[in-house]
């Protein structure tokens, strides 16, 4: 039998997953559906784009209905308890300086999951936060970057 991947995140980040499942069951689901219907009602299938592409959006619906279930179903809660205070981890928040140039960035560090890099929620599998994680305020760190190497010295983590 296969394992598992678990899925870190916040307690806030598995609610939010759960919010998107039930709207994709219960409004988007029925959405599709209808649209297959009304697509079916124009008659030949075989050259028919509107059905095509209802069929399109289901496989996409049920696709994600099915990521969803299985991100929820092994989702490991991260608890701010569990964490050391000032070290960088899963759930926290990091403030750090590019040197020399001194530009100030933050981040959360969370789940693959619940990652989203316009929000400043950036992955635990990023090369940013693996090179972050168990640093502690006042380290100097060595960035791997896609455009190469970047130091950062880390001024607080929350």
């Amino acid at each position: 039998m296969a394992i598992e991947k678990v899925f870190p995140m916040t307690k806030e980040g598995k609610e939010k997953l759960e919010q998107e499942l039930e709207q994709l069951k219960t409004v988007k689901r029925k959405e599709v559906v209808e649209r297959i219907k009304i697509a079916r009602s124009f008659g030949d299938l075989s050259e028919n784009s509107e059905y095509d592409s209802a069929k399109d959006e289901q496989a996409f619906v049920e696709g994600r209905i099915t990521t969803l279930e299985n991100m929820i179903r092994n989702a490991k809660i991260i608890e701010e308890s569990d964490l050391d205070s000032d070290t960088v981890s899963l759930g926290k928040s990091v403030t750090f300086i590019e040197l020399p140039d001194g530009d100030e960035e933050t981040y959360t560090i969370v789940g693959s999951a619940e990652a989203d890099p316009f929000e400043g929620k950036i992955s635990n599998d990023s090369p940013i936060a693996q090179s972050l994680i168990g640093k502690k305020v006042g380290d100097q760190v060595t960035v791997q970057t896609p455009g190469g190497e970047m130091q950062v010295k880390i001024t607080s983590v929350q």
